[in-house]
């Protein structure tokens, strides 16, 4: 069985949602082209500087968790944006997989709960 005869097999929603998720992830590189930081993405320097005072608890927990790409960045240096971009497209790549393995597993709890 080939991909194709999988995806025109599969529900019209659910392949609808993976049309989606394939587009968004084409468009991840769009967020190279905009100035500052992205919404919601600061570091307690960075939020200090937006509202004047950083939260206790975002202050002890700033170094609890250290992202394996940070900022979207393969190892390396990269300063131009065809060279960013591949960061850009494995980090949506993971962040999907994981979301999905992640609903995936809490729907066969729900399911085996409800059986």
């Amino acid at each position: 069985m080939s991909i194709m005869d999988s995806f025109n097999k599969m529900d019209k929603t659910f392949r609808t949602l993976i049309i989606c998720l394939i587009v968004l992830m084409l468009l991840v590189p769009i967020g190279l082209i905009a100035s500052g930081t992205a919404f919601g993405e600061w570091g307690p320097d960075e939020l200090q500087q937006a509202v004047g005072y950083v939260p206790a608890g975002l202050q002890q927990m700033t170094g609890l968790w250290s992202a394996p790409l940070d900022g979207y960045d393969l190892p390396g240096d990269h300063e131009t944006i065809p060279t960013q971009t591949p960061g850009y497209y494995v980090s949506a790549i993971v962040g999907v997989i994981g979301a999905g393995l992640i609903a995936y597993g809490v729907g066969k709890v729900i399911i085996k709960r409800n059986d």
